[in-house]
C-alpha cells in the first residue's frame, strides 16, 4: 500500500516509522527544507519545544521496530524540573522528587501548602491513571465511551467541569503557587481560568520524569527520522502540498505547488487541521485559537541569577495576562517569561561566556491579521528579568512573532497548539485520526490526543494504526 505523509513534524515522523515497519510504501512530503516541524533550530539552539517527557511513548515506538531508544538518543533525567522567580519576591525550585519539592514549598509558603502540594500530586496522578489508556493512548473516545470506560465515577473525579484555577484553590493558599501550577494550562496553549481541572495531569507527567536531550530537542526529530528511514520511508523536502486529490469520494494523492501530482492509496496529514477546512473537525475560529508566542533565541552571557535549564519569571497580575490575550488580543504589560538556558543542566558555562537562551512570552494567535513587533515588547522582557535579578550581556538574537509562526505553519494565525482547551468538552472537540474524507488521516498537536511532543508522537501512532486497521476494509494489502 502506498501512503503519502504530509509533514515531517513529530506526528508525521512517528506515523511514517510505524507505517513503513508494517510494509507500506511511505513517502514523507515536507514543505520546509528539513524535518522536525516546530522543533526548529535557530542560532544553533532549540527554537521550539524544549521539554522531553513521557519517554515511554518513544521507547515503545523504537521497541516495536526492534530497536532501543537509548541507542539513538542520549538523554538523562534532570533533578530540577524548573526554577521559578517572582518580580515581587520569592524563588522556588521544583524537583523530580516529591518530598524534596514539598520541603521547598514548605520553606517558601508554609506547611499547609506543602501538604497541599502532596495532595495535588496524588490528585494529578489519579487523573492521569484514569485517562491514560482510554484517552491518551487510545483512539479518540466519545463522551459515551468515556462514561463506560473508565466509568462515570472515575470520570467525575477528574473534575472536567471545574476550571484548573478553581481546583488549584483546593490545594494552595499562596497565590504564587496557584500561579505556578496554573501555568501547566499554557502547555496546551490555554488559560487556567478556562481550561478544565483535568489538565492537572500535566503535573504528574512532569513528576514522572523530565529528560534533557544531548543535542537538544532537535536530536529527537533526528532520531525519529532515522528510525523511519531504517524502516524504509523516504523523504522529500521543499515539497509544498497544495491540494489533496480525490477519486471516487476518497483521498487518492496530492498535488504539489510545482504542479506535480503523486497518487497514493492513502494520505496522512501531519499539520494543523485549520489548513484542512471541512476535512477534519471545523477549524477553530480566531477566538478559539490557542496561545501563540513571541520568542527570542539569544546568544549572550548572563549574570545575577543562577539559571537552571528551565526557568520561569512571574509578575503579580497573572489573570490579566490571559484577559489581555483572549479578550483584548494583546500582550499584558508584565507577561510571564519562560527562559530555557540550553547550556545548563549538562554543566554551566564559564562566567562571562555567551550561552544559548530561548525566551518566550505568550501572545494572541493573530499572526494572520496583525503583526506584533518583538522590539516593542523587549523592554518588558528585560525589565522582568532585571526585577528577578537576571542581567543579559551583549549578544546576538533572532525573534519570532505570531506572524512568523503563521508563515511557518499556515492557516493557524500563529497558534502553536491548535484550538484552546477551554471548557469541559474541549478535548473531545479535537479531530480524531480519521478525517471526514475517506483515505485521509490526521496527526499532529491539533488533533487527538493534543499538543506537545509526546502527544504529537502518539497522534502519529494512532493515525497509522487507524489507517492500517481500515486497509482490509478497502481491499488493500496490509503489511505484515
Amino acid at each position: 500500500m502506498k501512503v503519502l505523509v504530509i509533514g515531517a513534524g513529530v506526528g508525521g515522523l512517528a506515523a511514517a516509522a510505524d507505517l513503513a515497519r508494517r510494509g507500506c510504501d511511505v513517502t514523507v512530503l515536507e514543505r520546509a527544507a528539513s524535518h522536525g516541524g516546530k522543533m526548529r533550530h535557530v542560532l544553533g539552539m532549540d527554537a521550539g519545544p524544549t521539554v522531553f517527557t513521557m519517554r515511554w511513548i518513544f521507547s515503545g515506538l523504537f521497541a516495536d521496530a526492534g530497536e532501543r531508544l537509548e541507542d539513538h538518543l542520549a538523554i538523562h533525567a534532570t533533578d530540577t524540573l524548573a526554577r521559578h522567580a517572582w518580580r515581587a519576591g520569592g524563588r522556588l525550585d521544583l524537583f523530580a522528587d516529591i518530598d524534596r519539592s514539598a520541603d521547598a514549598i514548605g520553606d517558601f509558603a508554609g506547611a499547609r501548602d506543602a501538604q497541599g502540594y502532596r495532595d495535588f500530586c496524588a490528585r494529578a496522578g489519579a487523573i492521569y491513571r484514569t485517562l491514560e489508556h482510554p484517552f491518551i493512548a487510545g483512539q479518540r473516545p466519545s463522551p459515551l465511551e468515556l462514561m463506560r470506560r473508565p466509568g462515570p465515577l472515575a470520570l467525575w473525579r477528574t473534575a472536567p467541569f471545574r476550571t484548573m484555577w478553581s481546583a488549584l484553590a483546593d490545594h494552595f493558599s499562596d497565590p504564587r503557587l496557584r500561579q505556578l501550577f496554573g501555568r501547566y494550562a499554557t502547555y496546551v496553549g490555554s488559560s487556567p481560568w478556562f481550561a478544565p481541572a483535568t489538565l492537572m495531569l500535566v503535573a504528574h507527567v512532569e513528576q514522572e520524569g523530565v529528560w534533557l536531550v544531548q543535542g537538544g530537542m532537535r536530536a529527537v526529530a533526528d532520531a525519529l527520522r532515522g528510525l523511519a528511514e531504517r524502516q524504509g520511508a523516504t523523504f522529500r523536502f521543499d515539497a509544498d502540498v497544495t491540494r489533496i486529490m480525490t477519486e471516487g469520494g476518497r483521498a487518492a494523492g496530492v498535488e504539489l505547488a510545482s504542479g506535480e501530482q503523486i497518487t497514493a492509496d492513502a494520505v496522512l496529514f501531519n499539520g494543523d487541521v485549520a489548513a484542512l477546512p471541512g476535512l477534519g473537525s471545523p477549524a477553530p475560529a480566531p477566538g478559539q485559537r490557542s496561545l501563540s508566542a513571541i520568542t527570542w533565541c539569544i546568544r549572550a552571557p548572563t549574570s545575577g541569577f543562577d539559571l537552571a535549564h528551565h526557568n520561569v519569571f512571574f509578575a503579580e497580575d497573572y489573570a490579566d495576562e490571559f484577559r489581555a490575550i483572549f479578550d483584548r488580543g494583546e500582550i499584558t504589560a508584565a507577561p510571564t517569561l519562560y527562559l530555557c538556558a540550553q547550556d545548563r543542566g549538562h554543566g554551566s558555562p564559564a562566567p562571562g561566556t555567551p550561552e544559548r537562551l530561548l525566551l518566550l512570552i505568550n501572545a494572541p494567535a493573530s499572526g494572520d491579521t496583525m503583526s506584533l513587533d518583538p522590539a516593542a515588547h523587549w523592554p518588558r522582557v528585560e525589565a522582568m528579568m532585571a526585577a528577578c535579578g537576571l542581567v543579559l550581556g551583549q549578544g546576538e538574537h533572532v525573534a519570532t512573532n505570531p506572524a512568523g509562526f503563521h508563515a511557518l505553519f499556515p492557516a493557524t494565525g500563529g497558534a502553536l497548539y491548535g484550538q484552546a482547551s477551554h471548557g469541559a468538552t474541549s478535548t473531545l472537540r479535537r479531530s480524531g485520526s480519521a478525517s471526514r474524507l475517506p483515505g485521509l488521516y490526521l496527526a499532529g498537536g491539533s488533533v487527538h490526543p493534543g499538543p506537545g511532543v509526546p502527544m504529537a508522537a502518539m497522534s502519529g501512532r494512532l493515525a497509522a494504526a487507524r489507517l492500517l486497521g481500515d486497509a482490509p476494509v478497502r481491499g488493500m494489502r496490509r503489511g505484515g
